[in-house]
């Protein structure tokens, strides 16, 4: 009975040892499956390695299509599409002129580095895998960027300053001057300037809005001094022995004067009255020429040889005064001095301030 019991035990292990290990094929499978796919993976890795540095499938940049480049090939690419919007020519227009120049020298700027650099990173938050799929699948993202153009002020300041000197006209003030011994009525014009800043912000806003033209206007300018702002004149004419008072371009009055003999000539010229005098003294100015034996000094008053009333001119010992020798009043009869009948000089006296002009020929 041992004996059969244990070739019955031993029946039972052959068996046991003969019957197929069947578990060993699905491991087998999940084995080889694990290997094919860990293969995948380190293939998808490698893979998105070799990529990393170009853009994803499917992103635009201004409309340019850059999947699959690397960052300097799109920016070339993308600069290159914008070549023409930089380089367009825009012409300003002022007081009939013309200036051209480029967009981008008036400082239109395209940040195309920038956009690329979105581009670039398109694929943030994606697996290596995801991004794997979609460069070998062609799968295109739908990306669309748009390129920031920016207007820099300097170089568009410049050129309306420039502008502005050019066209700049000065305005022109009526004045009354002495030019080649004859009196000049120069009447008053009006200038034209133009103004900077609105110059600048008319041609900014032309290159964003890529205009080919614009035109920046001028405004008048206003002399400084009109016809009405000169005030009175005195001309005085040696060979008619005239003294003409203009109000102006306008003549208001006319006196007969003496003025300075040939040896002691009434300087010509401009001139300026610097002072007034009532009852002026009378100061013996050459005591040692013509005016040897005169006193040398004579108060004024009745018999003063400068009369009752005086301006002086800064030409150097130059008045005009009244006198009491009427009879020499429309000659050249004075030693430079212009003389008038008392009456007059005292009516000039009251109108004529210190600052009028006297223009002598």
């Amino acid at each position: 009975m041992q004996r059969g019991k244990h070739a019955i035990q031993r029946g039972k292990h052959a068996s046991r040892e003969a019957r197929p290990r069947r578990w060993l094929v699905p491991l087998a499978v999940v084995a080889v499956t694990g290997l094919l796919l860990g293969g995948s993976a380190y293939a998808a890795y490698r893979y998105d390695l070799a990529t990393s540095q170009r853009v994803m499938p499917g992103v635009t940049i201004a409309g340019v299509d850059v999947g699959g480049l690397t960052g300097d090939e799109a920016s070339r690419l993308v600069g290159e599409a914008l070549g023409p919007r930089l380089e367009a020519s825009i012409v300003v227009e002022a007081a009939g002129r013309r200036w051209r120049a480029t967009a981008a020298e008036l400082g239109l700027g395209a940040a195309v580095d920038d956009a690329v650099e979105l581009a670039m990173e398109s694929d943030d938050g994606m697996t290596f895998v995801e991004r794997a799929y979609y460069r070998l699948a062609g799968k295109p993202l739908g990306r669309s960027l748009d390129v920031r153009f920016s207007v820099r002020e300097e170089p568009i300041r410049d050129l309306a300053g420039r502008i502005a000197r050019a066209v700049a006209i000065e305005p022109r003030n009526a004045k009354m001057f002495l030019k080649d011994g004859e009196v000049v009525m120069r009447r008053p014009a009006e200038g034209s300037a133009l103004a900077v800043t609105p110059a600048t912000e008319a041609i900014r806003s032309a290159v964003r809005h890529q205009l080919s033209a614009v035109s920046v206007r001028t405004h008048p300018v206003e002399p400084a001094v009109a016809a009405s702002d000169l005030g009175y004149t005195l001309v005085v004419d040696r060979a008619e022995n005239q003294l003409f008072v203009y109000r102006g371009f306008k003549l208001e009055k006319t006196y007969r004067v003496a003025t300075g003999t040939p040896e002691y000539e009434t300087p010509a010229g401009s001139w300026t009255i610097v002072n007034k005098a009532e009852n002026p003294t009378w100061v013996n100015p050459a005591p040692d020429g013509w005016g040897a034996g005169l006193p040398p000094v004579i108060p004024g008053g009745p018999g003063s040889p400068l009369g009752t009333r005086a301006l002086y001119l800064d030409a150097p010992g130059i008045r005009i005064h009244g006198t009491y020798d009427v009879n020499s009043i429309g000659t050249a009869a004075s030693h430079g001095c212009i003389r008038m009948t008392i009456a007059d000089s005292e009516e000039l006296y009251e109108y004529i301030e210190i600052g009028t002009p006297v223009l002598i020929i």
